[in-house]
């Protein structure tokens, strides 16, 4: 029986800890800042290489320990990790024949950048598999045409990200950095909390003091920003009342990641973050994770038969 190679990875959340949003170009995309980190909140991927002569098939469920489930809904062409696949297809010229399964946690639509990762680690995988000997500025700029935050997610991390996500300034080192993800049940679709965001424009913008950043050290919990946080908030009002509730509770600053609609509170440590987590779900009612922020986990190549 011919073996065959497998790899197993995981595909980590994003969240924004600092967004400056800038008013949109002619072409109608906003020009963004932000400094983003990578959280151990993942999606679990395995990637099978097929004989050259199979079709590729793809799976996709949500995790047993998923704590915000929704439909999978979506055409199977649409999601973001089978069109990386399809993406490196074109960029080769040939067929790339894999199974693929992808088990979420991430909840979607929720900011927290779920759909560009699993691209991202699609993009690093079939490479791998497939031997192509891309280099990560090469997915990246595949990666561009599929998502904003594709290309930070080809390596994750930590860095600033600037533009369309298509400059990436990363970091040396993750800082250490904790907090807890709080998802509400409230849609916040991305190109109404842009609308909003046009609606009530900043009196100036905070690019550069998110381009000043150099990583070694997460601002004050109180110093952190994201200028689509008000928007979201006017576009689903239960996102507002639910982050005075969290507030409450928290006794500190909550901040959205994203376009919303995650809900995040920084924390001293591991211990802070676990048991404001606890007590988050046991007063709120409110599936509450704790994380830390992280750099992307090495993938585990294997031979099957």
């Amino acid at each position: 029986m011919t073996s065959r190679r497998v790899i197993t990875t995981t595909c980590p959340a994003k969240l924004n800890l600092l967004l400056a949003v800038d008013p949109p170009r002619e072409d109608g995309m906003h020009p963004i800042a932000s400094w983003m980190v990578t959280v151990d909140l993942v999606d679990d991927l395995e990637v099978i290489r097929l004989e050259p002569d199979r079709l590729s098939r793809y799976a996709i469920l949500w995790h047993d320990d998923a704590h915000r489930r929704s439909d999978i809904d979506w055409s199977i062409t649409s999601d973001l990790a089978v069109r990386a696949h399809l993406a490196l297809e074109e960029h080769v010229g040939r067929s790339l024949p894999v199974q693929m399964k992808l088990e979420k946690r991430i909840p979607v639509g929720g900011g927290l950048g779920g759909g560009s990762s699993n691209a991202a680690a699609m993009l690093r995988a079939v490479n791998e598999l497939h031997e192509l000997g891309l280099d990560d500025t090469t997915l990246a700029s595949i990666g561009a045409t599929l998502g904003s935050d594709v290309p930070f997610l080809v390596r994750g991390g930590s860095a600033v990200v600037a533009g369309g996500g298509e400059t990436v300034h990363r970091h040396a080192d993750v800082p250490g950095f904790h907090a807890v993800l709080v998802f509400p049940d409230v849609a916040c679709p991305t190109g109404a909390v842009y609308a909003a965001f046009d609606e009530d424009l900043p009196v100036t913008s905070r690019r550069s003091e998110v381009l000043s950043l150099d990583g070694a050290h997460v601002p004050d919990p109180d110093a952190l920003f994201n200028d689509l946080a008000a928007p979201a908030m006017r576009v689903a009002p239960d996102l507002a009342a639910q982050h005075e509730q969290v507030a409450a509770v928290a006794e500190g600053p909550v901040h959205v990641s994203g376009s919303g609609s995650t809900l995040f509170v920084p924390c001293s440590d591991a211990l802070h973050a676990g048991h404001l987590a606890a007590a988050l779900q046991e007063r709120l009612a409110l599936p509450a994770v704790p994380v830390a922020a992280r750099g992307i986990d090495e993938p585990i190549l294997e031979q099957i038969q």
